[in-house]
Order: C-alpha cells, then structure tokens, then sequence
C-alpha cells in the first residue's frame, strides 16, 4: 500500500512539535525580559528547532525500521516498518529536514552575528542522526533521554536566548531545565510503552536499563519537577507561577503512569504530555514577558 500525505504527516510526529515550540517561546520571551528580543532571530529560531524536530523523527524512523527494532512496537506504526514507505524515501526526508534546519540556522547566525551557533547547530544535527543512525546508536544505550534534555532544553531555550540578547540569566537556566524536563518526559512515554519489544531486540533505552518501576517514577518527577522550577524563577519573575494551573493534569497523568498505564491508552498519555508541556512553555514565556 502506498503512503498518503496523512501517513507523512503523521510520520513527522506532529505531537512531537511542543519540544521545538516551547524553547524557543520561553527563551525568547527570556530576552525580551532583559530588553533584547528580536523577532527576526525568534523567527528563525523557531524554524530551525521545528526542522530538526522533524529531521529527527523521520532519521529514527530510517534507522529503527532497517534495523527491524519498530517491527513489534505498541505505538503509532511508522512508514519504514509499516512497509508503506522505502527506506531510501524516509532517509530522503530526514536529510532535506536537516538541510532546511541548517540554512535556517546559517541566517540565524549571520542576522545574530553570534558565530558560535554553527559550533551548537553542527551539535544538534549530529545528535540528531547519532541517536539511532550511528554504527553505535547512543539512543540504544540509554541516553536518549540526556540528550533532548540537553538539546530541546537548555540548548534551544538558552541558545535563542543568547542569540537574541547575546547573554543568559540564572532564572533562563532554570526556565530551560524546566522545558527540557518535559521533552524528557514525552521520550520516556515512549520508551515505556515500547519497553518489552525493545528489551527483545537488544534497544536499551533508559526505560529498559531502569525498568518499569523506575521509569515511571522518573517520570512523576519529569512533570513535576518543572513547576518547582517555576518556583524559583518567580523570585526574578513573579508570573512565572502562571503555570501553577498545571499542577493538577500533571498531577492525574504522573499519577495514571505510576498506576501502570500501559499498551495504547500510552498513545493518549503521550498526546496529554505533549500538550502539557506546549502549555507550560506558553504560560511560562507569559509570565517571564510580564514579570
């Protein structure tokens, strides 16, 4: 069966977006506080954490579907491993994804003229591919979750901060930390959900090297810990505890996961942190812009 457009789109990982959204909001937002916010660079911020978020999604889909690791998944199935797509056409997107990224980031960088970008974006792009494309996909030993902290965190938040207002604040970081913990959070649904296939086919994710029990806490703690966060930027930017009215979803679902949701309700779960985390990037680059 040949793919259609919604079997593409749907191979992009539209939910996945929040990851890309929130960063660059909240670390705009952050340079704005600080009276540096230049919407042309946000612009392009934004275009090149999208790009990458969708370079990744359609890289994983390559690797994971030649390697045959997606053949047995719960989730979503995906283009490669459905069949519905060749390897070579999922590849083909992957790569025009990054290229799109890279260009985006090479105007961000001259409009900024701050020049260590392109060290940061040859970075992520290399991260991107590495997680599961690699001869020794690091993604396959537990540290997929580091690196999106990492890079959906505390680099896309503090970089567009940075390439905006040319400095970063001690609240910045701690509003980065609090983003990346969601993006950490969206992997580990997935991760747990796919835990028992992938313990089958030697992929060992967090989930897989910390067990069940285990990830689900650290998952509690990935949605949670966020609002504590927020917390501690209130002392620089009072409205960040807008995002207090999160507490209680966050609260329902670290509490359904720590129940043992399991098989495909962790579908709804996934779509719930998504849009939990979007929001808390909204609220929170609200409160820093009134604060």
């Amino acid at each position: 069966m040949a793919a259609t457009t919604r079997d593409w789109v749907r191979g992009a990982r539209p939910k996945t977006l929040a990851s890309a959204i929130a960063p660059v909001a909240v670390g705009s937002a952050s340079a704005g506080a600080i009276g540096g916010f230049r919407p042309g660079i946000a612009a392009l911020a934004l275009g090149v954490a999208l790009a990458l978020q969708v370079a990744v999604n359609f890289a994983n889909d390559y690797s994971d579907g030649v390697r045959g690791t997606d053949a047995n998944r719960v989730g979503p199935e995906r283009l490669v491993a459905s069949g519905k797509v060749a390897p070579s056409r999922v590849r083909a997107a992957a790569l025009a994804a990054f290229a799109v990224g890279s260009v985006l980031g090479l105007a961000m960088t001259l409009v900024s003229r701050e020049w260590w970008l392109l060290a940061v974006g040859a970075a992520a792009i290399l991260a991107a591919w590495t997680y599961t494309g690699s001869s020794r996909p690091y993604g396959y030993r537990g540290w997929g979750e580091v690196s999106v902290f990492i890079f959906f965190g505390l680099v896309a938040t503090l970089g567009t901060m940075a390439a905006q207002a040319s400095r970063v604040t001690w609240w910045a970081v701690a509003a980065a930390t609090g983003v990346g913990l969601y993006s950490v959070a969206m992997l580990l649904v997935n991760n747990i959900r796919d835990l028992a296939p992938d313990r089958l086919t030697g992929k060992r994710t967090l989930a897989v090297r910390l067990g069940d029990a285990a990830s689900r806490r650290l998952f509690a703690a990935s949605v949670m810990l966020p609002l504590v966060a927020s917390g501690a930027i209130a002392f620089a930017r009072p409205w960040a505890l807008l995002t207090v009215v999160l507490a209680a979803p966050a609260v329902m679902l670290a509490a359904a996961m720590r129940a043992g949701l399991a098989g495909r309700p962790m579908t709804v779960a996934f779509a719930a942190t998504s849009a939990i985390g979007l929001a808390y990037g909204a609220l929170l680059a609200l409160g820093i812009a009134l604060g």
